[in-house]
């Protein structure tokens, strides 16, 4: 990204259209990407969620059973923190050794933190909350919409331009 951004302010300030024709081209590339990413996110967001839940069930088995996985508890930690929830229903064996080990988010009682399940909690984030992810991508997109017409205007502008 910033060889990207290189190679349209520099091209900007040398009145390049070589390189606003290669910014141009990144663009578009990138914009390309960034639809197929998106188009590819929508299709596979249940598969996205069901990795997404395996990875949290790998990292909290890892944390309740090594005393030494500081990563594994680091990784459980956010995902507790960031959903506001506290383990899940599929290793409910696990659960005394949760409360014990303070994984849970500070502050929240123990009959909270049964009701509130992770894996409930990732499936909500993925469907309820996957609006607000396209709406940034729209976003992104614009912005990338709208820099590569003014890359393209200012190339013609510059091949328009009488020289002194």
């Amino acid at each position: 990204m910033m060889f990207v951004g290189f190679l349209g302010c520099y091209g900007a300030i040398q009145e390049s259209q070589c390189l606003l024709g290669t910014f141009f081209t990144c663009l578009v590339i990138l914009f390309a990407c960034e639809v197929a990413a998106g188009i590819w996110g929508f299709v596979n967001k249940d598969q996205i969620a069901k990795d997404v839940k395996q990875f949290y069930d790998q990292a909290l088995q890892q944390a309740v059973v090594e005393d030494d996985a500081n990563n594994a508890k680091a990784v459980v930690k956010t995902f507790h923190e960031t959903l506001n929830c506290c383990g899940s229903n599929a290793l409910t064996s696990l659960t005394t050794s949760i409360f014990k080990s303070s994984l849970c988010p500070s502050g929240s009682s123990l009959i909270s933190n049964i009701k509130e399940d992770c894996h409930q909690k990732i499936d909500d984030l993925f469907s309820g909350k996957l609006y607000l992810i396209g709406i940034a991508a729209i976003v992104v997109a614009v912005i990338m919409i709208f820099e590569m017409i003014l890359s393209m205007v200012l190339c013609c502008g510059i091949r328009n331009s009488s020289v002194y």
